[in-house]
């Protein structure tokens, strides 16, 4: 990440663009409440968790959290709604497809193609939409503290 925000760094102060790294904001183009949040709820999204583990009782002891793996499947026009990973991190491995990401923090749309990973940290909200003609697959690696939480 250090040597991706020096090379940003270093084109930005010679006056040349940003690049765009795959599946991330470009860096010129990061900027605090860029997307606001939006009220589309899920659309053509089956979401079915696949595996979890409890957290309390691995060596870590993250009492209340469990670890989670899911997969997603989002049809052609597909949205999976605004929410937030304030309180869930997580990773999200493109297997097959293309979506658009509008993350709260970016001007534009991020495009995550197939074998690319999205990071979702504490400064993430955002929502997601499938625009192409194919189904969209991706695998979420997630912590939860909420299990009653029922955001994608």
């Amino acid at each position: 990440m250090f040597v991706r925000t020096l090379i940003a760094s270093t084109l930005i102060a010679a006056g040349l663009a940003a690049p765009a790294f795959a599946g991330e904001c470009p860096a010129d183009k990061m900027k605090a409440d860029a997307v606001k949040p939006v009220t589309y709820g899920p659309k053509g999204v089956t979401d079915m968790v696949l595996s979890t583990i409890d957290l309390s009782k691995e060596k870590v002891a993250l009492s209340g959290q469990t670890m989670r793996v899911r997969r997603l499947e989002i049809q052609p026009g597909g949205i999976v709604p605004w929410h937030s990973h304030a309180e869930r991190p997580a990773l999200i491995y493109v297997v097959a497809g293309e979506i658009v990401e509008n993350a709260s923090n970016c001007a534009v749309p991020i495009v995550h193609k197939a074998g690319e990973v999205a990071r979702e940290t504490h400064a993430t909200s955002h929502w997601w939409q499938n625009k192409g003609s194919a189904t969209v697959t991706l695998l979420s690696f997630d912590i939860m503290g909420d299990p009653n939480d029922k955001h994608m």
